[in-house]
């Protein structure tokens, strides 16, 4: 999708896919595509809107539009917007990119639950570089003030931002599990690219709700998932680069070997196309 387009950030979303592809395909969340406004559906927001392609790829594979819309990644026009735009495409639930506001979103929502007598869940993706942001922490003190097990918010640690690595532009947002908990939290950590850990992370969470307590899960993750066109980068992991056409072969190519795609046993570039 971004090397067509041109622009966006790949390496963002690819540290989320597999968090998204447990919250979607992995019977976590409660949603159905032909009813997208469903008042009963689980809400899941994207706070880093940055990584709006991994969403996108989410919900076109879960049918809340055709597939083929992806290839108009912020093409003049399209609702599949550089951000996600929850007034032009089913499916998403808050218009995102201005970091440090989706948390502030997801207890709105979480609060809305209580009110309407529904027991829908939010779940909320964050960046930790977006959570240099002190609009994060005002929403963390509420959710907790306020009790609201219905929420989780889940923490993309891939260690980078846009300028380099967090713990150079901001090393004080360490030990990130230890604020969190003194935030009132019920906190676990997982790899973040293991779909069996993800899961029981979110499982165990779940479980934990009868504390009446939000809850996050610290995911730790890599921009660019280990392809190698991302890791000859080693200030910000190609942050908002998207790939060459040749780097895109080369990077899908590897994940066919890695999942076994179409590609996995043809050479470099079987699997065709750069989105």
């Amino acid at each position: 999708m971004t090397t067509r387009a041109g622009s966006g950030h790949p390496s963002s979303s690819l540290s989320t896919i597999d968090i998204l592809t447990a919250l979607y395909f992995g019977g976590i969340m409660r949603y159905d595509p032909r009813r997208p406004a469903w008042a009963d559906r689980d809400r899941f927001i994207m706070s880093k809107g940055h990584a709006a392609p991994a969403l996108y790829a989410a919900l076109a594979e879960a049918g809340y539009f055709p597939a083929d819309m992806l290839g108009t990644l912020r093409r003049t026009g399209s609702p599949v917007e550089g951000h996600p735009n929850m007034l032009v495409l089913p499916g998403v639930e808050a218009s995102t990119g201005s970091l440090g506001q989706g948390l502030s979103i997801g207890l709105g929502h979480a609060l809305a639950a209580r009110v309407d007598g529904r027991d829908f869940r939010v779940y909320v993706m964050l960046g930790d570089g977006e959570s240099e942001e002190g609009q994060v922490w005002e929403a963390a003190m509420a959710a907790a003030k306020y009790a609201t097990a219905n929420l989780t918010a889940i923490l993309d640690s891939n260690e980078f931002q846009q300028t380099g690595p967090v713990q150079t532009v901001m090393p004080s947002l360490e030990p990130l599990k230890a604020k969190w908990t003194s935030f009132g939290w019920d906190v676990s950590e997982t790899g973040g690219h293991d779909i069996d850990c993800i899961m029981d992370a979110l499982g165990a969470l779940s479980r934990a709700t009868g504390r009446g307590r939000p809850q996050m899960v610290i995911a730790h993750t890599l921009k660019g998932k280990g392809l190698s066109p991302f890791e000859k980068d080693e200030i910000n992991r190609k942050h908002g680069v998207p790939l060459t056409a040749e780097e895109a072969r080369t990077a899908l190519a590897e994940l066919d070997r890695m999942y076994g795609g179409p590609g996995a046993s043809d050479g470099p570039g079987a699997s065709g196309g750069e989105e």
